[in-house]
């Protein structure tokens, strides 16, 4: 289950209920020294020196825990309660340059300002730029605003316990939260409380989607018709087709412009390449429809913007615009139930607001909700760092995978083939909301498992990988 974003309050209160059946905080701490350690070593390599820095709060028991899980590396252990004098033996630790420094300083439970003594020993660890593991929250980070007390560890990343905290999702925070972590299973009972902004698990996705009944064929598994690609931007199309694949659908349609049919036919194999008209009629069996990745050439809006529109507001089937072709939307309802999605970078949320991209990021939970309102309650994934996913009403999904190397050309037009390949299948648009997370997460996934293979990736192995990564 995704868990909710909380305050520092609601995360007590939960800390509390958890005391109260009488679960005891040495075993909560021992679990979240498991998941740091666990984390620690997908960050470095056997052998490897991480040091861990200790305050003298739970922060610091949670960080000392996680040492008797990392017998394959070598740990050094500096238990900090004066910083003064903690400072030279830190930078003699510093001198040989461990792989990895964690974090166990302070706590959500700071609340003062950090005297001159501490903030010369944090900036002495933000300068020797060796990656950062902080556990909870970035010491010296408020956890509720976002902003710091004078000073706070640049963290890599940021494993959290139990659910994120508010602060920690300000645009402010996220040159100390680095990557955002959730340790959700460490002991605590279920959260007993409820947020409008929830946190994608991927835990979430277990067992989705589920196992394909052996006596089926391609016609139980929906037909997917993309429109795609137009002089210039030929590529977008391929990528949008080879993404959808790895969703597995029955069968791909893709109709693009003429002039780019054969740059685009001479790379698809198994899916089905036609001309896209400007009175198009789609095959009887589709099932979804994707509308926009690389429809940028002049002239393609007033051939396509009505066919888009139309099937917009009557199909009943979902229908994915994306890039383009989501200036050509209608405001207003389309057809009860129907499955309605959106996938705006910030440049197209701003267009879609008659706003500015700095604007339009300044909130993007209120971006989304009004996205939706205006083009009739649709689904709106806001990418950007956190992905968001949701609608005009109930509850906003924020997606923790992904790193930035996702920000090259292309990466949207996989994401968007790959959702319309899962929506086009009957048994994954039943809980539309799910199937767009979980596509939503792959891409972000994908691109985690090619940063940790090689730092040069390219989108087109993204749309290679995306679907394969593991819960």
């Amino acid at each position: 289950m995704p868990v909710p974003v909380i305050n520092i309050a609601a995360m007590r209160e939960w800390e509390r209920a958890t005391w109260a059946t009488g679960q005891i905080e040495a075993e909560v701490i021992r679990r979240v020294g498991q998941q740091i350690a666990q984390l620690a070593r997908s960050l470095t390599r056997s052998g490897d020196l991480i040091l861990i820095l200790a305050g003298k709060g739970h922060n610091g028991d949670d960080a000392r825990a996680a040492r008797e899980c990392l017998a394959d590396r070598k740990v050094a252990l500096l238990n900090v309660t004066d910083p003064k004098t903690a400072l030279a033996e830190f930078q003699r630790s510093a001198a040989v340059p461990p792989a990895l420094i964690i974090d166990g300083l302070f706590g959500i439970g700071l609340t003062r300002v950090l005297d001159d003594g501490w903030k010369k020993f944090i900036a002495a660890v933000n300068a020797t730029k060796i990656p950062v593991l902080a556990v909870d929250v970035p010491s010296g980070l408020n956890a509720d605003t976002g902003e710091h007390f004078g000073a706070a560890i640049e963290a890599a990343v940021t494993l959290t316990v139990g659910a994120p905290k508010t602060g920690m999702l300000a645009p402010q925070a996220r040159a100390f939260v680095g990557r955002l972590e959730a340790a959700a299973a460490v002991g605590l009972v279920s959260c007993p409380h409820q947020s409008e902004l929830n946190w994608t698990l991927p835990e979430d996705f277990q067992n989705f989607p589920p196992a394909r009944p052996v006596g089926n064929h391609k016609g139980d598994f929906g037909h997917v018709t993309i429109v795609a690609g137009s002089l210039g931007f030929h590529g977008a199309a391929v990528l949008a087709a080879r993404a959808a694949q790895r969703a597995q659908p029955g069968r791909i349609t893709l109709l693009t412009d003429e002039r780019v049919h054969g740059a685009v036919a001479s790379q698809l194999q198994a899916v089905m390449v036609n001309l896209w008209k400007p009175k198009q009629e789609f095959p009887d069996s589709t099932s979804a429809i994707l509308i926009g990745p690389g429809l940028a050439a002049p002239g393609v809006a007033g051939k396509l913007k009505a066919v888009t529109q139309r099937f917009w507001r009557d199909s009943d089937l979902p229908v994915i615009v994306d890039a383009s072709a989501l200036d050509w939307l209608p405001p207003g309802e389309f057809r009860k139930n129907a499955v309605r999605v959106v996938t705006p970078h910030p440049g197209e949320a701003a267009r879609l607001l008659k706003t500015t991209a700095q604007t339009a990021q300044a909130n993007r939970v209120k971006s989304l909700r009004e996205i939706s309102k205006r083009l009739g309650n649709c689904w709106v994934v806001l990418k950007g760092h956190q992905t968001l996913v949701g609608r005009s009403r109930g509850e906003i999904f924020m997606n923790p995978s992904g790193n930035p190397h996702l920000a090259q050309g292309g990466s949207g037009d996989v994401l968007a083939g790959f959702m319309a390949g899962l929506l086009a299948q009957p048994g994954l648009s039943v809980d539309a909301g799910k199937t767009i997370r979980y596509a939503v997460w792959q891409h972000g996934a994908a691109a985690d498992a090619l940063q940790a293979e090689s730092s040069n990736w390219v989108i087109e192995e993204l749309a290679g990988k995306i679907g394969g990564a593991r819960r």
